[in-house]
């Protein structure tokens, strides 16, 4: 049993892209659907497929790889379960100076930091990925 869904998420990501396969599959929810569709949006990822039926349904994500190179090089995790971190839409600042992006729950959805601060909402910081 994992106590931690979404840094389960973001580790067997960053850990396929580190040893360069080229999909990763994880349990569904629809949480991490929502994840997995924003880090498309975003380019980190090429596709996400829903698969299986009731309680078998897995994710498959395809990685993204630039020349060679992973697109996800590194993730953090910001809000754990036993501390939750809020950001508000004018705490949202660049990360790694541009080249990565912080990842949030917001009551729009699950948004980038650009995003959220273009719609000028804020939220839970879940992890920053670059």
């Amino acid at each position: 049993m994992v106590n931690d869904p979404v840094a389960d998420l973001v580790v067997r990501l960053k850990n396929a892209a580190a040893i360069g396969k080229p999909s990763v599959s994880v349990p569904f929810s629809n949480f991490k659907l929502a994840i997995a569709e924003t880090l498309k949006n975003a380019g980190y990822v090429k596709t996400v497929e829903k698969k299986g039926k009731k309680v078998k349904k897995v994710l498959d994500i395809t990685l993204t790889y630039n020349e060679g190179k992973p697109a996800i090089s590194g993730v953090k995790r910001i809000s754990k379960p036993g501390r939750r971190v809020y950001r508000g839409a004018r705490e949202l600042f660049a990360i790694r100076y541009g080249h990565g992006a912080l990842i949030l729950s917001t009551p729009k959805g699950v948004l980038t930091n650009a995003d959220a601060r273009k719609q000028k909402v804020g939220g839970e910081a879940l992890f920053e990925v670059w």
